[in-house]
């Protein structure tokens, strides 16, 4: 039992999310050549950053509880960010906390999407042909 409570199961889950992340941006980019996002990207990247700061916030407030060895078992200690993170996913979830719809209208506002990287594209164009 010793070996299962010395593993920093923390490490070994963010590096599998940010694998999972790693995956998800390049096949993000193999389907989406025009590298602009679209409306459901923005907002699923919202959504990840509001349950990463909701998780990390939690983190910090259960730091400041004490407890004792007894309140803290095993299964405590390998599954607790585990525990935190599906807390955290489901405050996004529900987003009544409203973080990931304020980050997603700054991104909808700060850059283009795809149908108005069409439009512009088509009006580069026709410029073109009106110059030649």
């Amino acid at each position: 039992m010793d070996a299962i409570g010395t593993t920093d199961y923390s490490s070994i889950i963010n590096a599998s999310r940010s694998t999972e992340l790693e995956k998800n941006l390049k096949a993000n980019k193999a389907s989406n050549k025009s590298n602009i996002p679209t409306d459901e990207e923005m907002m699923d990247a919202a959504k990840q950053f509001e349950a990463y700061m909701v998780e990390q916030v939690y983190k910090a407030m259960e730091n400041t509880v004490m407890k004792s060895d007894e309140e803290e078992g095993d299964y405590e200690k390998m599954f607790g960010d585990m525990r935190i993170q599906q807390y955290a996913q489901a405050v996004a979830d529900q987003g009544k906390l409203g973080l990931a719809q304020q980050l997603y209208e700054s991104m909808k506002n700060n850059y283009p999407t795809v149908e108005q990287a069409a439009d512009v594209s088509v009006e580069d164009k026709a410029a073109d042909v009106t110059k030649a």
